[in-house]
């Protein structure tokens, strides 16, 4: 039904924007000047209100939809109202024999202006801030180039496309959630605690996580976090995260949890486990792109930069830290935790424990294309020494435990790092990273845990 909103509204404004030529060519008295011209200004402003006729206009994704509608009404009222305009001037008026002024040509033009700017307005406003999927780039290429002609409506158009599709995956998602909630899908018999990984803290406004939290809990999910210091040894960070674990366990009552790590919080999981005796309260641990073999790059760096610089960069990671929540950051200890060497110890010393359930997933980047930046570059500096990677973990290292899931999307896209935890909030064909930890939680239910 979009379409009837659309035509609805380009009705309505070009009626509006062109009553004074209707009135001239109809010769309207002034009542019905002043009546038609309230009856489709109020229009106009149902118009900007609800551009769609459907249920979901005052929801995020409604109103995100109507922004798209009202930009490719001002587009076409535009180009209808520019044809009507010359032909009246040129055909129109010189047949009824009527010579409008100046000032009304002009008041004209500026009255149409102003209808058209209001509308383009509320359109950009809404798809700015409603839509996820839209992304910096194209947010930033419109914000420039929004006045160069031919190139503002290839602009127009591309993102129109994105908060259609946007519409339409995120609204067959929550039609698919109603239908799974009531079988509550992710409802474990323990609780999960997701983990996140090195220069990341568990905040509330921009969750390390993206939406893949919100969506277990939709479908039934008890989900908490590691709450873990940023950047700190991975000792450190493990007594952090048995501490916190210990409270969940303590405040719910439940007797145990299931573990899902990011990156190095899957390390620090597997320490806190196996050698710091939270075994008893763990039920099963997923890493996620974890380097359980150690970062390669990560031992070129540390060969090649001098320790001076090592520990100025250090120094200063160690404020910024500071300043963001964290008490005690350790930065350097965290990278050299990453190391090939370090990680071989680790891995002698850190055995797995037999009544724990291990499991690991993995992804990897196509290409340099694959993911913004900068993972990006840091792809290109991996492949120097891990030619299949995710721009930060060379797949050899992510693998761990009884069962290693190699993810992928099709075509040349490939999923990067951060894709993993949702970092960009991006709709990726081919892989939903929603779906994803929907599938990997119902498996976890399945077995037990």
């Amino acid at each position: 039904m979009l379409w009837v909103g659309k035509i609805f509204g380009i009705l309505v404004v070009i009626a509006l924007t062109n009553l004074d030529i209707f009135q001239i060519y109809w010769k309207m008295g002034p009542f019905p000047s002043v009546m038609a011209f309230l009856g489709l200004f109020l229009c106009f402003l149902v118009v900007n209100i609800i551009p769609n006729l459907k249920k979901q206009n005052f929801s995020r994704l409604g109103a995100m939809l109507g922004g798209g509608t009202l930009m490719e009404i001002c587009v076409i009222s535009f180009t209808l109202d520019l044809i009507i305009g010359i032909y009246s001037l040129a055909v129109l008026f010189p047949k009824i024999a009527v010579s409008p002024p100046v000032w009304g040509i002009i008041l004209h033009i500026l009255l149409r202006l102003l209808l058209l700017g209001i509308l383009a307005l509320n359109g950009i406003i809404r798809m700015y801030a409603l839509s996820v999927q839209l992304g910096i780039k194209w947010r930033i290429l419109f914000l420039f180039f929004w006045w160069v002609p031919i190139f503002n409506l290839v602009l127009l158009s591309k993102m129109c496309k994105i908060i259609r599709n946007e519409y339409d995956f995120e609204t067959e998602k929550q039609e698919q959630n109603r239908i799974r909630c009531i079988n509550e899908t992710c409802k474990t018999r323990y609780p999960i605690v997701l983990v996140h990984g090195v220069f990341f803290r568990d905040r509330k406004y921009f969750n390390y996580w993206g939406r893949i939290p919100a969506e277990l809990k939709r479908n039934g999910a008890v989900v908490f976090y590691g709450e873990q210091q940023s950047a700190a040894a991975t000792a450190d960070a493990a007594a952090e995260l048995k501490e916190n674990i210990l409270k969940i366990i303590h405040t719910t009552g439940c007797e145990k949890v299931n573990i899902i790590a990011h990156s190095k919080g899957g390390l620090e999981s597997r320490y806190a486990v196996s050698r710091l005796g939270l075994a008893p309260w763990v039920a099963s641990l997923t890493t996620i792109n974890t380097p359980h073999q150690g970062c390669a790059f990560v031992d070129w760096l540390l060969e090649k930069v001098p320790t001076c610089v090592c520990n100025w960069i250090a120094g200063r990671y160690d404020a910024a830290l500071k300043h963001m929540g964290d008490t005690d950051p350790d930065f350097y200890a965290a990278v050299c935790d990453l190391t090939s060497h370090q990680s071989e110890s680790f891995n002698q010393d850190t055995p797995d424990v037999p009544e724990v359930y291990y499991q690991s997933v993995g992804s990897k980047m196509k290409g340099w294309y694959s993911a913004p930046f900068p993972q990006n570059i840091s792809y290109l500096f991996l492949h120097r020494f891990e030619k299949e990677n995710d721009g930060l973990v060379g797949v050899h290292s992510m693998k761990w435990g009884s069962r290693f899931q190699m993810v992928s999307a099709p075509g040349r896209r490939g999923i990067s790092h951060g894709d993993m935890i949702d970092l960009n909030r991006q709709n990726i064909r081919g892989f939903d990273v929603r779906e994803f930890y929907v599938g990997l939680v119902q498996d976890l239910k399945k077995q037990g845990f």
